[in-house]
């Protein structure tokens, strides 16, 4: 859903205030022509993700939009800038940059916006009842429950949320995965049953370790993958980063294993027909070519200059390189069908 009108903001109040009728009563603290809103919504797994940016304004939920509509989920909300105050019953919050709120839509509640003559800025997971109330030991009075954004699960939790709404890289992790290990830290938080607080620690390795790898993804031709960098940026110890990568074989290995990976991307693509391997090998920081192609041929059995000959050779016949898992898939036929 999009409500953007900036020119004319009476209309932008009055499509979203169509659109939202069943859900709850939009109520502006602004001139209606200095009404503003945009909104973004997206699936990310099995999550609804929305991102919403809008001046001053209020949502009243009243048990009359409860009856009415099917709307029995929760929200986990992170604060980006402004301000939002979240009441339900007895039970507020206020959540100011960096803060999450856990926010029950199956009761009556509402929700002001202030950011001051700005936008309030928010990022929204919003989950299936079916698939938080099991982790609660009191899933009716959990809602307006807060992580301050100093609380480590918050910091941990808000780091995945626009990375959530990125398509997924190869080593990202599991998006449901993802979205899974959330509502696990957020349930605990709320209070959750005796299972959920004895699998803390497992969803904290999952959110760590595919924040950490999303860093590595993003800086695989840097310098900035030292495991003290890791360290520094991430808050963690020496030893935690280790325990993170035990399973991928250690820290080294793993950054190698994913330079090499992106060095064969690079190499079927026709761009790189002239990249000479002196220079992929120093841009993936390998200390000289030949350290790089023994390490290449190891792991894919051919060197990266016979791998570019293949790659030219589909690109003449075919007119297009095959997909990276396609390329694998026909190199671990040609490796098992080759005598020995």
């Amino acid at each position: 859903m999009v409500a953007d009108d900036p020119e004319r903001g009476a209309r932008a109040l009055a499509q979203l205030q169509v659109m939202t009728a069943d859900i709850c009563d939009v109520i502006p603290h602004t001139a209606a022509g200095d009404f503003h809103i945009t909104t973004t919504t997206i699936m990310a797994g099995n999550a609804l993700l929305v991102e919403t940016a809008a001046t001053d304004l209020e949502y009243d939920r009243t048990p009359a939009h409860i009856a009415r509509g099917g709307l029995d989920h929760y929200h986990i909300t992170l604060c980006v800038a402004g301000e939002m105050r979240f009441s339900s019953g007895r039970r507020e919050i206020t959540l100011r940059p960096g803060d999450i709120g856990l926010l029950d839509m199956a009761q009556p509640n509402r929700t002001k916006l202030r950011a001051a003559g700005g936008r309030t800025h928010l990022i929204t997971i919003i989950l299936q009842r079916a698939m938080l109330a099991p982790r609660l030991a009191h899933p009716d009075s959990a809602t307006a429950t807060l992580l301050p954004s100093d609380h480590p699960h918050a910091r941990l939790i808000a780091s995945h949320f626009a990375a959530l709404g990125l398509p997924p890289g190869p080593e990202a992790g599991n998006v449901e995965a993802t979205v899974e290990a959330i509502a696990h830290l957020v349930a605990a938080a709320a209070g959750g049953t005796a299972d959920i607080l004895a699998g803390v620690e497992r969803a904290e390795r999952h959110l760590y370790l595919a924040m950490i790898k999303r860093r590595i993804a993003d800086n695989l031709q840097t310098d900035a993958l030292t495991a003290d960098e890791l360290c520094r940026h991430f808050r963690i110890s020496r030893a935690t980063l280790y325990r993170l990568f035990e399973a991928d074989g250690g820290l080294a290995h793993y950054v190698r294993e994913q330079r090499l990976n992106l060095a064969f991307r690079e190499l079927i693509a026709p761009s790189a027909h002239d990249m000479r391997l002196i220079d992929l090998a120093i841009g993936m920081r390998f200390s000289s070519d030949s350290t790089f192609i023994r390490a290449f041929r190891r792991k894919f059995g051919l060197t990266p200059g016979e791998l570019r000959e293949l790659a030219d050779k589909w690109l003449r016949e075919t007119g297009a390189v095959p997909a990276v898992d396609t390329v694998l898939h026909q190199l671990a036929r040609r490796s098992t069908s080759q005598p020995r």
